[in-house]
């Protein structure tokens, strides 16, 4: 392996600072194309989904689990896919190792699931044995051909509407490897990370940011002390966040 040149501390920051450039242009670019998509048209579902669950026969607007947008990723698991039953698709089960706890995007109003067509059974034996805890759900009809998800995995945004419920977004492909945080989660709803800084249309959700972020087994306990929120709109060394 051919190393590169090695360089002075002041050579090293310089060509940081060239390249933190470069990805301050990423990082808006990203904000400028998630703020497109909360302005995707709406897709309605009229057709009636059926999943089985832990508790029985489910509909897709159940899996919302009464919030307001659904995220479901489609992961390979069945009895063709290599190392059945023990293990789900090598890819997918790497997108499972990356969820972080779900009371985060719960926060924003937002479900997070996956759907296979292995049965339950299997499916909670994988998620014990993989240490896996986001909900998983057995698809029984024609949901992955309808949503992309039928050859290939892939992760699909509905909101719902009272009882109506609508696809907002679809990503797959390399586009899930990026998908993990709650953050990158987020990005790809039609309500976005509902923070004010956002570009997004009047009259959608929005708080300012850090103020209902919390610990994930603090939702929905007393809000913080004013002087606490005021030390993390400071920011690291006492600068703005």
């Amino acid at each position: 392996m051919e190393s590169p040149a090695i360089v002075s501390a002041q050579e090293w920051e310089a060509a940081r600072q060239q390249l933190l450039g470069e990805e301050k242009r990423l990082t808006r670019a990203r904000d400028a194309l998630a703020a497109k998509r909360r302005r995707m048209p709406w897709l309605a579902v009229e057709k009636a989904y059926a999943f089985d669950g832990p508790e029985g026969r489910m509909s897709l607007l159940d899996l919302f689990a009464g919030r307001r947008q659904l995220i479901l990723y489609r992961a390979f698991f069945e009895p063709i896919v290599y190392g059945w039953p023990e293990h789900a698709c090598r890819g997918c089960s790497m997108v499972a190792d990356h969820v972080g706890d779900l009371a985060h995007l719960n926060a924003r109003d937002t479900t997070l699931v996956f759907a296979s067509r292995a049965p339950q059974p299997e499916i909670e034996q994988v998620k014990a044995r993989m240490g896996w805890t986001m909900p998983w759900y057995t698809i029984t009809d024609d949901f992955d051909a309808d949503f992309d998800v039928d050859e290939w995995h892939g992760t699909n945004a509905f909101i719902r509407d009272g009882d109506r419920v609508f696809r907002t977004y679809f990503i797959n492909a390399r586009g899930d490897e990026a998908l993990g945080s709650t953050w990158s989660y987020l990005d790809m709803t039609a309500l976005g990370r509902q923070e004010t800084w956002e570009d997004s249309p009047e009259g959608y959700p929005q708080t300012p940011p850090y103020e209902w972020w919390n610990w994930h087994d603090a939702y929905g306990a007393p809000e913080p002390a004013p002087e606490w929120l005021a030390q993390t709109r400071r920011g690291p060394r006492g600068r703005a966040a």
